[in-house]
């Protein structure tokens, strides 16, 4: 359904995103992780080309076959929400204060599927149902409901035009630990039940390990390791990866609820990429060719790859 080619964003000189490529398949859920400024939004936003006028977006985006950054303008609107849509982050300002969720939710009804004002309201209340908002609730305003409804209204959002792929921006971003659990289930449900496709970007390495058939994970705008999310969790080639995994305290172990691994320093800013891998300065088992050798995503076992030295002078030696 999705292939991505050497996709590159760029704001002036500060290179955002750095030679992306995977694929994606209807009905399978890709997982893409890392910490903020890791480049994860900006990639998934120019999927579509939602980036303001100031990015600089190559490479390809084939959408069931069409590459999205040639499309005309048209052709892309028709695309946006029919086809294909997103879950924003932070439901409470990606959602209209002074318009209520009926007439937020028919919008796109009306623009894209062409039916009546009776029709379309007759679907808010069957996504509304369907994502465990009362239909009755439809003519509220977004402050009426608490933080867990507005997402989920943000998923029948999403959902209102059938699309075959959902992007997911961190949906689950301030929400309380119950709510979160609430929406996975519902966003997984929603994939099996429907067979569309799902980019779930998320800080939260657990949510994405139960949720998604497939991680990316993204630092310093690169995608460093790709595979199949179970086993990137439980066996992590790349240093990152382990870095991430490891930052998370274990449920019923103290000591690491006392003191979780954590990783000192910060990621680079864009303008400050330099050569070699953008990771080592926070590698523990970086070398001196990891500082000035650039190495893309090498096969690291079964559909899986990793961008790191000792992966690819480990695959050398075999």
């Amino acid at each position: 359904m999705l292939e991505v080619e050497d996709l590159r964003v760029s704001y002036g000189d500060a290179p955002a995103v750095r030679g992306v490529g995977f694929t994606l398949e209807r009905g399978q859920t890709l997982g893409v992780a890392g910490e903020s400024g890791c480049g994860k939004s900006t990639m998934a936003l120019s999927l579509l080309r939602l980036l303001p006028a100031t990015a600089t977006v190559t490479g390809k985006v084939l959408f069931q076959g069409e590459d999205l950054l040639t499309a005309r303008w048209s052709r892309l609107r028709a695309v946006r929400w029919s086809a294909a849509s997103v879950v924003f982050q932070g439901a409470m300002s990606a959602l209209n204060p002074v318009r209520t969720i009926a007439d937020q939710l028919c919008e796109p009804i009306l623009l894209h599927d062409k039916v009546g004002a009776k029709q379309a309201r007759k679907r808010v209340g069957e996504l509304l149902d369907s994502v465990g908002v009362p239909a009755a609730r439809m003519d509220g305003y977004p402050h009426e409901f608490s933080g867990g409804q507005r997402q989920r209204i943000m998923i029948a959002m999403a959902l209102a035009c059938r699309p075959d792929l959902i992007i997911a921006d961190e949906p689950t971003t301030a929400l309380d630990v119950m709510v979160q659990a609430q929406i996975m289930d519902l966003l997984t449900g929603l994939v099996r039940e429907s067979g569309i496709a799902v980019i779930m970007i998320s800080h939260d390495l657990s949510v994405l390990a139960h949720l998604c058939d497939r991680l990316a994970v993204m630092y310093g705008g690169r995608i460093v390791e790709l595979g199949p999310a179970r086993q990137l969790i439980d066996d992590p080639r790349h240093p990152y990866t382990r870095a991430l995994a490891g930052a998370f305290p274990t449920i019923g172990d103290p000591a690491s609820r006392r003191a979780p691994a954590g990783l000192p320093g910060d990621p680079p800013r864009p303008s400050e990429l330099g050569a070699g891998c953008a990771f080592a300065p926070r590698c523990v088992h970086a070398a001196d060719a990891c500082r000035t050798e650039v190495v893309e995503l090498w096969p690291s076992g079964p559909e899986r790859s990793a961008a790191c030295v000792r992966v690819l002078e480990g695959e050398r030696g075999a």
